[in-house]
């Protein structure tokens, strides 16, 4: 049976950050290439000695693996007319959908300030709260700006307002079907007419051992 799409969706720019790809020419490579991303724990991220254990036992992983960013933590505020101080306090989540959003804009020649007043959706998945359990235990680090910066909803909203965007703006948190549940709202938006153009994505960012901490069962 033939099936004619009658309002058609085209995927006209993409820009992406994977565990050993920082940028879209590189995951192209290392997919051609057939190569492993998986490397050790950073040290940056956490002590991996401090957590490791050959043994299943309470508080402990059984691994010191993983798929990791090259750099997380560098980041130009003023560019996206945030603070030095705000920027300290903003899930490095949403640091992150910045920068990748603004290079797929570029990627498909499309000039940001074009798009302002615009039925322009965003889309994000994002279902990693490390940032924000982290700075719940720091309060004297508190101030107005970890209000916004350390919500995961945030992430949308942010490329929103930074771009002066009309369209839905949401963020949804599905596990792991996370960014296929964000295409699949930005495409109902696009065919419903609610949005002319939509900005989809996923972020998810390890910062702290805890999802990866195996918790053993006791026998019954």
């Amino acid at each position: 049976m033939r099936v004619t799409q009658v309002e058609p969706i085209a995927i006209v720019g993409m820009s992406c950050r994977f565990p050993g790809a920082d940028s879209l020419e590189d995951f192209w490579a290392l997919l051609r290439e057939g190569k492993s991303a998986i490397t050790p724990i950073p040290a940056d991220r956490w002590d991996v000695e401090a957590y490791y254990s050959e043994a299943r036992s309470p508080g402990k992983m059984t691994t010191r693996m993983g798929g990791f960013l090259s750099q997380v933590a560098g980041f130009d505020p003023s560019f996206f007319g945030i603070s030095p101080r705000e920027a300290l306090h903003t899930d490095p989540q949403q640091r992150l959908m910045l920068e990748v959003a603004w290079e797929a804009l570029e990627h498909a020649n499309i000039v940001p300030a074009d798009l302002a007043g615009s039925k322009t959706g965003v889309f994000i998945g994002c279902g990693n709260y490390d940032f924000g359990v982290h700075m719940a235990r720091e309060y004297a680090a508190f101030d107005a700006h970890l209000g916004t910066g350390a919500t995961v909803g945030i992430s949308a909203n942010r490329l929103s307002y930074l771009l002066d965007l009309r369209g839905p703006s949401l963020t949804v948190e599905t596990a792991c079907s996370s960014s296929l549940v964000a295409l699949h709202l930005a495409c109902q938006s696009l065919l419903s007419g609610e949005s002319d153009t939509c900005l989809v994505g996923a972020v998810s960012l390890m910062l702290a051992p805890n999802q990866t901490i195996i918790i053993p069962r006791r026998r019954c």
